[in-house]
């Protein structure tokens, strides 16, 4: 993939990843109580009745999971806003495993070509990369399952196990007139944040930051210290068509590059006492000019670093508007292994500047697919630590 990607983004990844985008994990379920009497318990008698109407009547049978997981419990929440979020145990998954930075399988991408699944890339020194397998292979069997009936996600789910296990992935290869089979251990597979880091030209570096899991600042300091940051003399840093990721992580990037102990970002909510973030890692006397590229995917963490290093007047922020995702979701893991983000907080730049854009009287569809091309909000106008004029309110 080059650098120079994500201009086509799929939106559907994009939603969910930027829906989750700039939270924290909360270790602790949720719990509630309330009296027979009061509003809760009557909505959700109103609810049960409903429910039993529709299980009992309606013209076809009736899946309570898909009912109650698709349906209500997402409602609920798109009234509350955008990026409050319901995880089935699959999206749960799914989501612990991108924030966590790896999960257990065999290592390759795999997608839908011609009514069939096809291996699309194995990743370089994985177990499918190691075993033999090739882009362009199709899929027939997986531990003796055949694959005809199975979408290509039921196929990706077989891949995956716990570590050390073995599958056996069955392929037919173009030229080759027999199915191929492999044997293949399964083996931890890290999904990198920061994939690309390299001189453009000597002394000027690009990083590239995809998303921020709980491995990224990791990741930034190692390739930084490979590149040889001392010889750096202006850096490119790429968070084009990043939707965000953990708040920690997008805090320890943004410390990376400032002076210990200037403020990265700020929250304010209804039941969370207001927070600071500030810089910790100390940037080592390190000042090379530094240049942030953004774009109308950038959302949420990428803005917490880019609004950071703008209003400290450390980098130059080029590109266009970006998303305005000003909301920090904390993550409940609830009960059946499904799991909760919740808006509980609102963000704030060190200039103060709110980064959310407005959504009310806004279908969901829009609020995603149509970002704004304004690039400022003279409603709410701050200054850098320099006195340069910035906005926010909307990315």
């Amino acid at each position: 993939m080059s650098f120079r990607r994500r201009n086509y983004l799929l939106v559907p990844l994009f939603i969910a990843l930027c829906s989750i985008a700039a939270g924290v994990f909360s270790g602790g379920g949720v719990s509630a109580a309330t009296s027979p009497d009061d509003p809760v318990s009557q909505s959700l008698k109103s609810f049960t009745k409903v429910y039993d109407a529709v299980e009992q009547n309606f013209a076809d049978a009736v899946k309570p999971d898909k009912a109650v997981y698709k349906g209500a419990i997402p409602g609920m929440l798109r009234t509350l806003d955008p990026h409050s979020t319901f995880f089935d145990p699959r999206e749960y998954q799914l989501l612990r495993e991108d924030q966590r930075g790896h999960y257990f399988g065999v290592g390759m991408q795999v997608g839908p070509r011609g009514g069939k699944t096809i291996v699309m890339m194995p990743f370089a020194g994985s177990p499918a990369y190691k075993a033999g397998l090739r882009p362009g292979d199709v899929i027939l069997e997986v531990n003796d399952k055949k694959t005809d009936s199975l979408s290509t996600t039921e196929i990706a789910d077989l891949l995956k196990g716990p570590r050390g296990t073995h599958v056996q992935v069955v392929v037919g290869r173009e030229g080759v007139d027999k199915p191929l089979a492999f044997n293949i251990v399964r083996d931890e597979i890290p999904r990198f944040s920061v994939p690309n880091a390299f001189w453009i030209r000597p002394g000027i570096a690009y990083v590239d930051i995809q998303q921020f899991n709980e491995n990224t600042s990791k990741e930034l300091n190692e390739k930084l210290k490979k590149l040889g940051e001392k010889d750096i003399r202006g850096l490119i840093l790429d968070l084009r068509g990043n939707p965000g990721g953990l708040l920690n992580e997008g805090v320890e990037v943004a410390g990376h590059f400032l002076k210990r102990n200037e403020l990265v970002v700020s929250h304010r909510g209804r039941a969370q006492p207001n927070k600071n973030y500030f810089a910790h890692s100390d940037n080592g006397g390190k000042e090379y000019p530094v240049v942030v590229l953004v774009n109308r995917l950038s959302a949420s963490a990428a803005e917490i670093v880019s609004g950071a290093l703008q209003d400290h007047d450390r980098a130059w922020v080029l590109g266009e508007n970006t998303f305005g995702k000003g909301l920090v979701q904390t993550v409940f893991p609830l009960s059946d292994n499904t799991g909760l983000a919740l808006t509980t907080a609102h963000y704030y730049t060190p200039s103060v500047r709110l980064i959310q854009r407005d959504y009310s009287n806004i279908s969901f569809l829009d609020y995603y697919y149509h970002t704004s091309l304004e690039s400022k909000n003279t409603a709410d106008v701050k200054m850098t630590d320099s006195g340069r004029t910035v906005y926010g309110g909307g990315g």
